[in-house]
């Protein structure tokens, strides 16, 4: 309920007002000197002030209201207030208009007018409070980035603001933190974050891809193995957890992890405590842990294949990192980071970036960006370089999608089914004399590195040149 303040010497008048005010769903205070005004402010929060401008009796000069009207701005600039008096004093009322009063009424008031005045000066005060709020927060959390360490991540999306807000906010605590979202949409980058603004900056951070370690490897990797725990043990080796005591352990892909696995884990969580394999020694540790996953853990856990017990342990708090297509304003600035100064885009350029799917995400966006600087035939990169083309569609709704585009063996691989004996064919079967000459030229000749840009093995890259008759 919104409280207004009525000052008035005359004891009449405040009960009229208040009543008419309170008859409207107003909590109204009253009091009959500026001095008990001036406390009642200090003290209470007053969304209006209905002030008269004269206090002692015979006295029309207005002076003590002028006095309580600059007292009152003084102790709240932006509180409205409405000048009432039943001597008119036009000079006054000129000088406090300018100087901020909302209003200057003679008694007798009306009544209407009067109640649509405050209505309408509230509704402002309350708007204009939430404004500075929403200001004032803005410039802490300017402030707060610009004393952060972003880990040089690049961003112009209101969701990606977010997101590094809550981690900064998590980045000082010390609970789990389960990131979520698709591959390639920087879910790494947010956990470097988080670890480089927390207290645990300068000790250890060590990344492990659950995803990409053999599943007859992953508890070795984790939590060590002693020598013959396993074939091809030949000696004592530590896992990540004894690496990462004392700092951060980032769990990237942690659905991929095994259900026995899972245990371990979770009783390191619980109590810091676990064995290496191959051993009956206690090894205590004190690591935070951030996790990181593109699955659906709820539909794991719900078939079997996730703890649900780890699954709040690692969850204290989720980071949600949307797909690159749902914050689109992120893509022009990842592109000019990508392609670097010396390249600019044209406006069919633009328009096919923002309006691709970008199922690969980020990560897709990059390597993109690297084929339009490989292929590129000007500073200035057209839909074609990133490998987008124009299809048919509705009117005047373009709609772009990507061209055959150079992969890397290992994606070449698994798109096919290729292994093996099939791996260099596969390797070689898309890459075109034009791009191995610009990548030539745009890598000096040097081998390793145009074999690298083009998704080569140098086997795979020699046996190319020769088929087109390009020296080595």
């Amino acid at each position: 309920m919104d409280t207004i303040l009525i000052v008035d010497d005359n004891h009449a008048i405040c009960q009229a007002l208040a009543l008419m005010l309170e008859i409207n769903g107003y909590r109204v205070l009253t009091c009959h000197t500026p001095e008990d005004a001036l406390e009642l402010v200090s003290a209470q929060e007053i969304e209006l002030v209905i002030q008269d401008m004269n206090f002692s009796r015979d006295t029309t000069s207005g002076e003590e209201g002028r006095q309580l009207f600059y007292d009152l701005r003084e102790r709240q600039a932006d509180l409205p207030i409405i000048l009432m008096t039943a001597w008119t004093q036009l000079e006054t009322a000129v000088e406090l208009v300018k100087a901020g009063a909302a209003d200057y009424m003679g008694k007798p008031w009306d009544d209407a007018k009067l109640l649509n005045t405050i209505a309408n000066l509230i509704s402002l005060h309350k708007l204009s409070r939430t404004n500075h709020k929403l200001e004032r927060v803005n410039q802490q959390r300017q402030m707060a980035i610009a004393d952060a360490d972003l880990c040089g991540i690049v961003f112009g999306s209101g969701a990606m603001q977010r997101c590094i807000d809550l981690a900064l906010q998590l980045a000082r605590s010390d609970v789990s933190v389960l990131i979520t979202g698709p591959n390639g949409a920087g879910k790494d980058k947010l956990a470097d974050i988080i670890h480089a603004n927390s207290p645990l900056k300068n000790k250890p951070f060590i990344k492990v891809n659950v995803g990409a370690l053999p599943v007859e490897l992953l508890e070795a990797e984790l939590f060590g193995a002693e020598a013959g725990a396993f074939t091809g043990a030949t000696k004592a080796r530590i896992g990540r957890f004894e690496a990462a005591d004392g700092g951060t352990l980032f769990l990237d892909e942690i659905g991929n992890l095994p259900l026995s696995g899972q245990v371990k884990l979770l009783r390191v969580l619980q109590t810091g405590e676990f064995e290496r394999l191959g051993s009956h020694k206690t090894i205590k540790v004190k690591v935070r842990v951030i996790s990181a996953t593109n699955a659906d853990l709820a539909q794991d856990i719900a078939e079997g294949r996730f703890r649900e017990d780890l699954f709040y342990r690692l969850n204290v708090i989720e980071l949600a990192l949307a797909p690159l297509n749902q914050r689109t304003d992120d893509i022009l600035p990842l592109v000019k980071h990508f392609v670097g100064n010396g390249f600019s885009l044209t406006k069919p350029a633009q328009q096919a970036l923002l309006q691709h799917r970008w199922p690969g995400n980020v990560r897709e966006l990059e390597n993109a960006c690297k084929r339009a600087v490989l292929l590129a035939q000007s500073p200035l990169l057209t839909e074609a370089d990133f490998g987008l083309v124009r299809v048919k569609s509705a009117p005047d709704m373009p709609v772009f999608q990507p061209e055959s585009v150079v992969l890397p063996a290992s994606a070449m691989l698994a798109k096919s089914g290729m292994n093996g004996a099939d791996e260099n064919h596969a390797e070689s079967m898309d890459v075109s004399r034009e791009e191995i000459e610009a990548a030539l030229k745009l890598h000096n000749g040097v081998i390793a590195r145009v074999a690298k840009a083009l998704g080569l093995s140098r086997q795979a890259l020699y046996r190319r040149m020769d088929k087109f008759g390009l020296e080595k």
